[in-house]
């Protein structure tokens, strides 16, 4: 008797251009052709760089204005490490609005910046862009490249992310208290509008589940695809307060953080009990709520008159904790 015929492989989960089959494979969209940045008048210059193992083939782009500081040690520019977001499964250091926002914060701060891409899920679920991002990090001690030597003043080391990045910034925090490498001591964290979870909604997730830049199923879609099998958003990949989470914050010497919030954000509320929960455990943290904001408005519009207040309040920031 003939063995019975396998039905083909069917679609669990279509996100955008990634669509996940029911014996596991993943379908992945070729990501479209943009145009250049139309913001780029030449002031920065940047450089694509291999980073992590060899591999993984991962790269990042350095950033760094033309016109730098005398050549004093002292007069060096601040290094800002900036983590895309895309609810860890899209976008990349190349995507124009992405390139834009690191244009802006070299120019604007100024700052070497550093916006490293990280492996995708679902093809690569959760950990795996965090320990991406602590191999950035490495990277800056280990890398030889000539701009660092010449214009990185590498005693003032931010980390900053938006959305997903800002995800990975604070798990970059908890890793930098746990490691501490002696080499750099990264001098606080910039989470803009932190893409954080849980298994209940939040009154803000609810309230703006029909967001037109992240509704609700689509949020907990990204989170399906990103998180390993079986586990749930209350994970600690997650959700800062899951099991554990507290006990595991509470013990940890973190660096100051500010953590920006947008008025009109489906997560705004993650992100306000995430800086009061940490200010109650005595941690350095600023909490900054703008107000009509939407999701991921800085990398939408980083040239805008409140992207401008933004980079105003990310360069206060770096210039009080840079000591």
């Amino acid at each position: 008797m003939a063995a019975a015929t396998q039905p083909p492989p069917h679609v669990i989960e279509d996100c955008f251009s990634v669509r996940l089959l029911s014996d596991g494979s993943i379908i992945r969209d070729p990501d479209p052709e943009f145009p250049p940045s139309v913001h780029d008048d030449g002031s920065i210059e940047w450089k694509d760089l291999p980073f992590g193992p060899p591999h993984l083939s991962l790269l990042l782009r350095l950033y760094r204005p033309k016109l730098l500081p005398s050549s004093s040690s002292s007069a060096k520019l601040p290094v800002l490490f900036f983590f895309h977001g895309g609810g860890y499964c899209f976008c990349s250091r190349t995507l124009p609005t992405l390139h834009d926002s690191s244009l802006r914060l070299a120019s604007s701060l100024p700052a070497l910046v550093v916006s490293p891409d990280y492996r995708l899920a679902p093809e690569h679920r959760l950990p795996a862009a965090i320990h991406d991002g602590a191999a950035a990090l490495d990277w800056l001690h280990s890398d030889p490249d000539p701009w660092l030597a010449q214009s990185a003043d590498l005693s003032r080391v931010f980390v900053s992310g938006e959305s997903a990045g800002a995800g990975l910034a604070h798990h970059l925090a908890l890793h930098s208290a746990r490691t501490n490498p002696d080499r750099i001591r990264i001098k606080g964290f910039i989470l803009l509008m932190p893409f954080f979870a849980g298994v209940v909604h939040t009154k803000s997730e609810s309230e703006r589940s029909s967001d037109a830049i992240l509704p609700l199923d689509v949020n907990d879609q990204l989170w399906r695809l990103a998180l390993p099998r079986g586990a749930t958003r209350d994970d600690l990949l997650a959700n800062p307060f899951g099991p554990g989470g507290s006990e595991e914050l509470e013990s940890a010497a973190l660096g100051p953080l500010m953590v920006v919030v947008g008025e009109r954000d489906p997560l705004r509320d993650r992100g306000v009990e995430y800086a009061r929960r940490l200010k109650e455990m005595g941690k350095t943290v600023e909490l900054v709520e703008l107000k009509g904001k939407e999701h991921g408005f800085f990398s939408v519009n980083c040239w805008s008159e409140e992207a401008e207040d933004l980079v105003r309040l990310i360069g206060r920031f770096m210039d009080e904790h840079h000591k």
